[in-house]
């Protein structure tokens, strides 16, 4: 196996170094950061230090055959005991060859993965280095960066570096949206009459809950109407009462489960009832209990999980685990307009494994809110 040291300025350089003088078939085996020149360990030069190999025993499918073809020729009196051992031999040959390969292509993950743990790491194309940097700047989770970034680097590697920044940003894109691929997103179903919003006080609860009661009046011609049980709040139920009496449709106010039946009973006849929630303080678990004692959560609701994309993963993820006990069918994010940095939406959502109904991003009613596709939340997230 022939191996050699390359010193760059930059991996992009050693690399054409590399195809120049061993060709496409060499491999990678070490990639580091090192310093030449200087005095007294003063205005050195940063350079690239790569270590390459290549195996010429290996011969390429054409340059096999020719072998072969050869061997025939310049032996013609072959027995047939020695032809059938040849035989034997190409198959063993064709084995380790393909072990070997796959060793080389293990071993160059292997870097790649290296070199993606090390953020600050200079090996870094410049392309690559401006779509970290904005997945750093989004506050995606470094394990998922890292993920990511490996993926990409073994698509840049596989190129040559031949690739655009549009086709990296695409693939980068395509890789997001693989990786969510698993998660349900999209709007209400509209096959549950009754549709349930819960979630923390300040998330926007209410107003989103408007807003998809007046798509459905609006968009869908259907007849709804209100139920709600945050009867903490004075605020909370005249406010939604002004929305109804922008709708124009009726609103029952339930203090406990009998009132609840009671409203189904009263709405027998409505297509869908939305019904919102008190928004209280998520460490306080006693009120995911006490929610239980007012809303009938069987098959015929659909319960969505109103989060503040403003809010930390943690508190995030510390919520959805006190409303667990009650069965969330996707997540809505509010506040998307207040926030510079969604990254923590893929975190949650892979943790939760919940996919997004909706985002908002402002109070408008009915305005300002949008279903959720895979390929609008991670643009959304990316751009």
């Amino acid at each position: 196996m022939k191996v050699k040291k390359y010193v760059a300025p930059s991996m992009q350089e050693a690399m054409k170094k590399i195809r120049s003088e061993m060709g496409n078939d060499a491999v990678i085996l070490n990639s580091k950061v090192v310093h030449t020149g200087g005095f007294l360990g003063l205005f050195s030069q940063k350079k690239i230090e790569v270590i390459a190999a290549l195996d010429p025993e290996i011969p390429l499918p054409k340059k096999r055959k020719e072998k072969e073809s050869n061997l025939k020729t310049n032996n013609p009196i072959l027995s047939k005991e020695e032809i059938t051992q040849n035989e034997r031999i190409k198959p063993v040959k064709a084995i380790e060859d393909h072990q070997h390969l796959l060793e080389e292509i293990k071993e160059l993950k292997g870097i790649l993965q290296s070199i993606s743990a090390n953020e600050k790491s200079d090996l870094y194309p410049e392309p690559l280095k401006v779509i970290l940097q904005v997945m750093i700047r989004q506050e995606i989770n470094p394990a998922i960066r890292g993920q990511i970034m490996t993926d990409l680097l073994e698509y840049w590697f596989q190129a040559g570096g031949n690739i655009t920044s549009t086709q990296l940003k695409n693939k980068e894109l395509e890789l997001f949206v693989q990786l969510l691929n698993d998660l349900d997103f999209g709007g209400i179903s509209y096959e549950k009459k009754y549709i349930n919003v819960v979630g923390p006080t300040g998330v926007g609860k209410t107003t989103t809950l408007a807003k998809l009661a007046a798509k459905c009046v609006l968009e869908k011609k259907k007849k709804v109407a209100f139920i709600t049980t945050d009867t903490y709040r004075i605020a909370a139920i005249d406010q939604l009462k002004t929305y109804a009496k922008i709708l124009n449709v009726p609103i029952e106010v339930c203090y406990n489960i009998d009132d609840f039946k009671e409203a189904k009973k009263k709405f027998e006849r409505y297509d869908y009832l939305f019904i919102d929630t008190a928004g209280r303080n998520f460490l306080d678990s006693q009120y995911v209990k006490d929610l239980k004692l007012i809303i009938d959560f069987n098959d015929e609701l659909e319960s969505y999980l109103v989060l503040a994309a403003t809010a930390k993963p943690s508190d995030m993820l510390a919520v959805y685990e006190q409303f667990s006990v009650i069965p969330i069918k996707k997540l809505i994010f509010t506040k998307l307009d207040e926030t510079t940095s969604r990254g923590s939406l893929i975190d949650v959502m892979i943790k939760t494994k919940k996919g997004i109904a909706y985002t908002t991003h402002g109070q408008n009613v009915p305005d300002d809110i949008e279903e959720a596709t895979t390929e609008h939340i991670v643009e959304q997230i990316l751009r």
